[in-house]
């Protein structure tokens, strides 16, 4: 790495607040070397994307040594990378390469559980004895042989598995293959952040924690206590799913995690213009937890729950709730958004399925999220205006789809290849059939179909940002509601002497709107036009208008 690469990435301890994160699924980004499984390579390859795109980071999904039961997120080697991504060698290829274009790299911390195949997990099944013992979650059966008590796992089912050699039970939260690690001894702790410090001395640049309320059980084992129905809702986990039906008290969010992230905070401190990002999955404290975790600027960065990550529909009074609830619950923290990722259903999807002008749904939606208070994740694919993808039983690789079909058909239809040219096999992912098919209707909106063309989703994304770029009240000011007219969201965002106006027409006809009082002046270079006349503005349908107060 060139020295005036590192200094451009090192000047600013605080790039993370309001910067703009694009998430990398390394199996579905590009494939190097033709085996139909994207790896770190093709990554390399692909970030003049990324850059083009504007995008001040990456955030890589897991891409560690894995049996890949939950695609790597089930890591059995936390400081190698597994032979289907490629090498630690390409890693570091990466991050240069990555610095050398302006882009930072934060990568996908797994550490609330590992595989069953990790090295720690083997010795600490062998014996009640061994010196790793205590590294996982291990209890007694109940007298009639049952599991110790009533949680259960995300993906289905007890979270206890039956372990035949200790003749006891361990905990995982998610799949069998998953086990969950005793945060509460030191040792495991210790451990963890010296895996911390393996990929800060390599040249990351923050980490993106996933589950992170979910690091601490209760040392007692209590029983999680039922849910009233009236406060279930789906943002976490769907509907079908009995994860829901009950108050998850003590199988996560414990206050022992607090202490924890200190220590996590303080070796990040170590090294300069570190950032982290925590995952907090909870459906009833989600934001709450986000107050917690982000709160006396000596723990996480910032934190993102599921709020826009849910199925609810946007409406202008959404948006006000979830930002206010932020405001109230965090008031010195700060939020991470993101519309997508590879968890949930495409938002174009999700949200907009019954849209006829699609594109202009895609441009607004972009467009809202990179406006709000916060930092922002923008999911591979999404700056393309990709939608789900409606993939067959038999073509599904999610263990968790396959758990809940046709209820839920889980999350592969998020994590199609991402397509790069219309011309191409696969649209330029692979030469060969990849891990996942890609859609048809996919390739019609492949890279090389919408570059260059001013009226696409993708060329909106790169305006965008850069207009985003040219005002830093977007990334860093505050947020201040006015009364919504309708189906139109109005905010004023501030910083230092600049305070600009936001307008969004959330509807499918277009709205005459009053302007607030105050001598507002036209912004552009946004890509959004509206009739101006004066106090009023005719906004078309899903479009928007931005002004800046003279």
């Amino acid at each position: 790495m060139s020295m005036a690469s590192q200094s451009i990435l090192t000047a600013d301890k605080d790039w993370w607040r309001g910067a703009v994160i694009y998430q990398i699924y390394p199996r579905s980004y590009q494939d190097s070397n033709g085996d139909g499984i994207g790896d770190l390579k093709g990554i390399t390859a692909r970030l003049p994307h990324v850059a083009a795109l504007g995008a001040d980071a990456i955030w890589i999904s897991p891409f560690f040594t894995s049996p890949m039961r939950d695609f790597g997120y089930d890591v059995s080697d936390y400081e190698n990378v597994d032979a289907i991504f490629g090498t630690l060698v390409d890693f570091d290829t990466l991050i240069s390469e990555a610095h050398r274009l302006g882009i930072r790299v934060m990568i996908d911390l797994v550490i609330s559980h590992s595989s069953d195949q990790h090295p720690w997990f083997v010795e600490s099944r062998s014996s009640k004895t061994n010196a790793k013992a205590d590294w996982y979650v291990w209890a007694d059966a109940k007298p009639d042989g049952t599991p110790p008590n009533n949680w259960l796992s995300i993906f289905g089912g007890s979270a206890w598995a039956w372990d035949p050699t200790r003749m006891q039970y361990y905990m995982h939260n998610f799949l069998t293959s998953q086990p969950d690690m005793n945060l509460h001894n030191p040792e495991v702790q210790d451990r963890l952040l010296d895996v911390v410090r393996f990929w800060l001395k390599r040249g990351v640049d923050g980490f993106r924690l996933d589950t992170i309320n979910f690091y601490f059980h209760d040392r007692e084992l209590r029983d999680n206590p039922a849910l009233a129905p009236e406060r279930r809702n789906a943002s976490t986990a769907p509907a079908v799913n009995p994860y829901n039906f009950q108050e998850h008290l003590y199988d996560k969010n414990r206050p022992e995690n607090l202490e924890f992230l200190k220590r996590f905070r303080a070796v990040l401190e170590e090294f300069p213009a570190i950032a982290a990002v925590g995952e907090v999955g909870d459906s009833q404290r989600g934001l709450e937890i986000v107050g917690e975790y982000t709160s006396g600027n000596d723990k996480m960065h910032m934190c993102y729950a599921f709020e826009f990550l849910a199925p609810d529909p946007l409406s202008p009074e959404r948006v006000e709730e979830v930002m206010e609830d932020f405001a109230a619950a965090a008031p010195d923290g700060w939020a991470c958004w993101a519309f997508s990722n590879h968890d949930v259903m495409r938002h174009v999807s999700r949200w907009g399925s019954l849209v006829a002008d699609h594109d202009a749904f895609a441009k607004q939606y972009a467009s809202l999220l990179m406006t709000m208070r916060g930092s922002v994740c923008l999911y591979q694919g999404e700056e393309l205006g990709l939608t789900e993808a409606d993939l067959a039983y038999q073509d599904l690789q999610d263990p968790y789809g396959i758990q809940f079909w046709p209820e839920f058909k889980g999350r592969d239809g998020c994590r199609t290849p991402m397509v790069w040219d219309s011309q191409v096999a696969q649209g330029g992912f692979s030469t060969v059939k990849p891990w996942l098919p890609v859609p048809v209707e996919h390739i019609l909106r492949a890279v090389s179909v919408q570059q260059g063309d001013e009226n696409s989703v993708l060329e909106h994304y790169r305006r965008f940002l850069a207009f985003r770029k040219l005002h830093p009240a977007f990334a860093k000011g505050e947020i201040e509601f006015m009364e919504p007219q309708e189906d139109v969201l109005i905010f004023v965002r501030e910083y230092g002497n600049e305070k600009l106006l936001c307008v969004f027409n959330m509807c499918a006809t277009e709205s005459a709107v009053v302007l607030p009082a105050g001598d507002w002046q036209a912004l552009t270079g946004h890509g959004f036009v509206s009739n101006n006349y004066g106090e009023k503005i005719d906004i078309p349908a899903w479009g928007a208008y931005f002004a800046r107060l003279a």
